[in-house]
């Protein structure tokens, strides 16, 4: 990969340096040293980690992506425009600090909240001790609010303190994707960002988005406004905002908004300095291309001509109307062009897989940086689009019932000649440098035999070697971490995959959706029981009712003739009992639980229920 490596410099525009002229405008200081410790005594963030990225590309490493990576890893306070600044490199995300006439209000706290504390700690050091009058969440991802409890506190939320404003349907979205497909999205993550991997050359250089992901304590505090219409104007601590919503974006629930009085534009995560994601890797519902160049168009006209700086949620700021409006301008035509291409092709025949392997983006937006697949890629997303017009079949009958990964293995490699005879040719073709053939052929051999030894080994130098090309940073995390999960064992799931506060703001129906998820049906065919919970703080009777290995539910009006047993407490109790492990019959002595009927049928209820594995197996199976 060397030589492709090095060719690449000659394909991209390397002289243009706006973007570090651009990164490191404003600057006010940093953290030093630029490590975040918890409470516990563990890092939580090392920005110091990346040190390496001063020195000029190594040949393991994508010149573009090593670009990227030297541009996300500057790290500190820097002024935006007049009262707006930024923290930056202290997590995946930015924080932005708009000062107001008391306090400052706080943009994107980020993901954990030991790095969004540092951050404010940063700021206050630089620009003095001012209160946090507001926090906005632009959008439902965790690296935009998990923070939220290291800049400010429930009680002064609750108190009017300080306001909390986000989306329309933003706790909804928050919660079902950190709760029900949390496990899973967390495993892959690990993945995706190159959390465990170390760092170096050879190793994490970064995620395209930003270095990685912080892995402290995710919080969360509920909103007290939420925005339901664009063009709605809040004036928080004295600060005129303009809201526009933008559902379906880069997110289910995300909104985009413009400073008037102080002529900024932030444009959440529905720009940024790289391709974005339509699905992206660690998993997720498939983003809508479409509806996203449509927002950005609605950006551009209500916003470009008034705006002097365009800030966003990770990345640096671009400055100047003509500038902002060309950025705005490419961004917008990338998705579109994606989106309309990729329908072009699949309408004469074309599977996803056939349209990504010779999509062609027009000449402007391939040259330009901020449109590089370092985090989204033409390849994944092309292929995303696919999935969600058709779906996962393509059409041919052949590919309507395959046999799963083992059996089928087991077959490759039974009719390839053997383990021994697939080997060889694979490292024919790894002397070939034909890495794609050989990471698929010695696939098949890992299912069909896992603890191959030779072919592990030469699989994990194949993932490192495609790796060592992917200008793409979360391709690279991916392969280099399953190189080193076959030399080293599982890393499991580094970040926090579920938080105390994310349970807490479950409603009724959010708790029991995320039960459901867990019945092991075949185990639950022939069990019936049907459970009343009268929820003392809610004035509400809930009834979950399992039968055929299904956990259905739905509000009553109060007549448990029905139920097995009926069972008196709060929803925090709820959530306490049902999915954190709380002692039932110590609930029961303290009087915050009280039990009509037979008792047991909870016990029976939460026999069937299977636990999430967040060390399930991804290179082996």
């Amino acid at each position: 990969m060397a030589a492709a490596n090095q060719s690449a410099t000659s394909d991209l525009p390397f002289t243009d340096d706006q973007d570090f002229a651009d990164a490191r405008r404003g600057f006010v200081a940093a953290l030093e040293p630029g490590v975040v410790i918890a409470e516990t005594g563990s890092t939580v963030w090392d920005n110091d980690s990346y040190a390496f990225l001063n020195q000029p590309c190594p040949p393991t490493v994508h010149p573009s992506l090593w670009r990227q990576s030297q541009l996300c890893a500057q790290q500190g306070l820097f002024e935006v425009t007049d009262r707006i600044y930024q923290v930056r490199g202290l997590d995946l995300s930015n924080m932005t600090l708009v000062e107001g006439d008391k306090g400052v209000v706080v943009v994107d706290p980020l993901i954990s909240a030991e790095t969004a504390a540092a951050a404010l700690a940063l700021y206050r050091e630089h620009r003095g001790d001012r209160p946090v009058t507001g926090v906005i969440y632009s959008h439902s991802h965790l690296d935009h609010f998990g923070g939220v409890k290291g800049i400010t506190t429930v009680e002064d939320v609750e108190t009017g303190r300080c306001v909390v404003v986000a989306p329309a349907g933003f706790v909804e979205h928050a919660i079902a994707e950190n709760v029900y497909a949390g496990t899973a999205m967390a495993r892959r993550a690990g993945y995706m960002y190159g959390a465990a991997l170390p760092r170096g050359p050879q190793g994490a250089v970064g995620a395209g988005l930003g270095q990685t992901t912080s892995t402290g304590t995710p919080t969360l505090i509920p909103p007290t406004v939420s925005i339901d219409s664009t063009g709605r104007t809040e004036t928080i601590d004295g600060i005129r905002i303009e809201f526009q919503l933008t559902p379906g974006t880069e997110a289910p629930s995300e909104m985009n908004f413009y400073f008037p009085d102080l002529r900024a534009l932030c444009m959440a995560e529905n720009t940024s300095h790289t391709l974005h994601n339509l699905l992206t890797l660690r998993g997720a519902l498939v983003r809508d291309p479409h509806v996203w160049a449509s927002y950005l168009t609605e950006s551009i006209n209500l916003y470009a001509e008034r705006s002097d700086v365009l800030f966003a949620s990770h990345h640096w700021p671009t400055w100047g109307t003509e500038r902002l409006t060309e950025f705005l301008s490419l961004q917008r035509d990338q998705y579109a062009y994606l989106h309309d291409q990729t329908l072009r092709r699949m309408n004469q025949g074309y599977t996803g897989i056939e349209i990504a392997e010779g999509f062609e983006l027009p000449p402007k937006i391939a040259r330009a940086w901020h449109t590089s697949g370092y985090y989204g890629s033409v390849s994944h997303n092309v292929k995303a689009i696919y999935q969600r017009y058709m779906g996962w079949f393509d059409g041919n009958p052949a590919r309507l019932w395959q046999h799963p990964p083992i059996e089928s293995a087991r077959r490759h490699v039974e009719f390839m000649g053997g383990a021994t005879a697939v080997i060889d040719k694979a490292r024919e073709s790894f002397a070939d440098a034909d890495f794609r053939w050989v990471a698929q052929v010695l696939d098949y051999v890992l299912f069909a035999d896992p603890d191959n030894a030779e072919a592990r080994a030469l699989q994990a130098d194949t993932f490192e070697q495609l790796g060592f090309g992917a200008e793409n940073g979360t391709w690279r995390n991916f392969y280099l971490t399953g190189a080193y999960e076959l030399r080293h064992g599982s890393v499991g799931t580094p970040a926090v995959a579920a938080a105390a506060d994310i349970n807490a703001a479950l409603t009724v129906e959010q708790i029991f959706d995320a039960l459901a998820l867990r019945i092991d049906g075949p185990r639950a065919w022939s069990a019936h029981l049907v459970l009343d919970w009268y929820f003392t703080d809610e004035a509400l009777v809930h009834r979950t009712e399992l039968r055929n290995g299904v956990l259905v539910h739905y509000d009553v009006d109060g007549d448990s003739s029905r139920a097995d047993a009926v069972f008196h407490m709060t929803r925090p109790d709820l959530i306490a009992v049902l999915l954190e492990g709380a002692d039932l019959g110590q609930l029961v002595s303290e009087g915050r639980m009280r039990i009509e009927g037979d008792a047991s049928t909870l016990a029976e209820l939460v026999g069937y229920l299977d636990s999430p594995d967040p060390d399930f197996a991804i290179v082996t199976p």
